[in-house]
């Protein structure tokens, strides 16, 4: 099968595949008797989507979720990378800051998001630092493996012809590390959307987290479901950005590499 039919085929059993989902979204709980309140049809979401969209600032809550994840994936995701690229290169530095780091992984983030708000209060900024967290570790370890497994025979290579340590490492040691940067950047795209949602349910008047707080008090079953909506829109965003600037940045790997998931 030729690339071009692979292609058409799989977007055409995906477009299929969302139908088929939102047909048995819209009368599935109505065959099955299942109540409105428990899973309200697919109008019943697009009706209170609507009058969100005009009466509760659905657009103005949905920017300040998505101004938070890109904040706290591209912070995360520069410190993630700086880090891995120290601890690499520093087989010391490794050895002294591991655990430290570790049990920074460990540690449930969640847990830190009511310290965050007692320190900076109802901000933005207890939403970012969750990202943040959330976001710099897969980074840290796709680089920090990365740059480990560079060919040490290629490094030896040139050593030998007098290249200095900046050269090996922006010759070598950082195009090698670039596929599983950006293979940690796919998985921290859609983590940061989960360390903000979890800042503004723990404490926030603000963004789409707030909003599905406030829906589930309010016992608004669709107001919830098009918050969980807006967040996957946001978070499928923030990946597809990644993926574009990664098919940007990569294209001289072959092109299976970059498909699917």
């Amino acid at each position: 099968m030729s690339e071009g039919s692979m292609v058409r085929r799989g977007t055409a059993v995906s477009l299929l595949l969302l139908v088929i989902f939102l047909a048995g979204w819209e009368w599935g709980p109505g065959l099955l008797r299942i109540p409105p309140y428990i899973i309200p049809p697919l109008s019943a979401v697009a009706n209170e989507a609507v009058r969100m969209w005009h009466t509760s600032g659905l657009l103005t809550h949905t920017g300040i979720t998505a101004g938070e994840v890109l904040a706290g994936f591209i912070i995360g995701s520069l410190m993630g990378a700086a880090m891995g690229y120290l601890l690499g290169m520093s087989p010391l530095a490794e050895f002294a800051l591991s655990p430290y780091i570790l049990a920074l992984q460990i540690a449930p983030k969640v847990a830190f998001a009511p310290l965050f708000i007692l320190w900076m209060g109802f901000t933005v900024y207890p939403k970012i630092l969750v990202a943040i967290l959330i976001v710099f570790f897969p980074v840290l370890v796709n680089v920090l493996t990365a740059v480990r497994t560079v060919d040490p025979d290629l490094i030896s290579l040139a050593r030998a012809f007098k290249a200095s340590r900046a050269q090996i490492f922006w010759k070598i040691e950082f195009p090698a590390s670039l596929p599983p940067l950006f293979a940690g950047l796919r998985i921290g795209s859609t983590l940061a959307v989960v360390g903000v949602v979890v800042g503004e349910l723990v404490g926030g008047n603000k963004g789409l987290g707030y909003l599905l707080s406030f829906g589930e008090g309010q016992a608004n079953t669709a107001m919830v479901f098009v918050a969980i909506v807006m967040l996957t829109l946001v978070g499928g965003l923030a990946y597809l950005l990644v993926v574009a600037i990664e098919l940007r940045v990569l294209h001289y790997l072959p092109k299976r590499v970059h498909t699917g998931f």
